[in-house]
């Protein structure tokens, strides 16, 4: 009776552990389906056409400010992809970076701004912050700085 409650409980293991393996290879598999399907999006996106922001650049500096400046850049760009782009969300770093973007769908070819305020205020020293687009490209996010250096009065 001992041995046969010992051979069950050895084959249970075995068969534990044999399902866990299972369940580790559906993980990687998992792992690399998904790399696949990113790589696959944007391949189909190229083929299929897709809109693309072409920034005149994509780093500002205001320089030096006095603590309580607020200063804004608008940032240039054009649509060079094959379908309107869309921007859906704009976001700062901070809430001392506020942006403001277009609503509209940017046709092929057509230009636009977003325009980035900063307020310097309670803000001191080398200030570097990021403005995150989210729009309909591959891949959907952009991202943009500013930077200054605030000087306390």
């Amino acid at each position: 009776m001992k041995n046969l409650i010992l051979c069950l409980g050895i084959l249970m293991a075995f068969s534990a552990c044999d399902d866990m393996s299972k369940r580790e290879g559906n993980s990687n598999n998992l792992s690399a389906n998904l790399v696949a399907n990113k790589k696959t999006a944007e391949v189909n996106a190229a083929v299929i056409g897709a809109p693309e922001f072409k920034f005149d650049v994509e780093e500002h500096d205001f320089g030096m400010l006095e603590d309580g400046e607020k200063v804004t850049y608008s940032f240039k760009f054009e649509n060079i992809g094959d379908a309107p782009l869309i921007i859906s969300n704009a976001k700062g770093s901070c809430g001392c970076t506020v942006p403001n973007w277009p609503k509209d769908p940017i046709a092929v070819g057509e230009k636009g701004t977003i325009d980035v305020t900063f307020n310097s205020a309670g803000r001191s020293g080398i200030q570097s912050k990021a403005i995150t687009l989210t729009a309909n490209t591959v891949p959907n996010r952009k991202v943009i700085r500013i930077k200054s250096e605030v000087i306390s009065k």
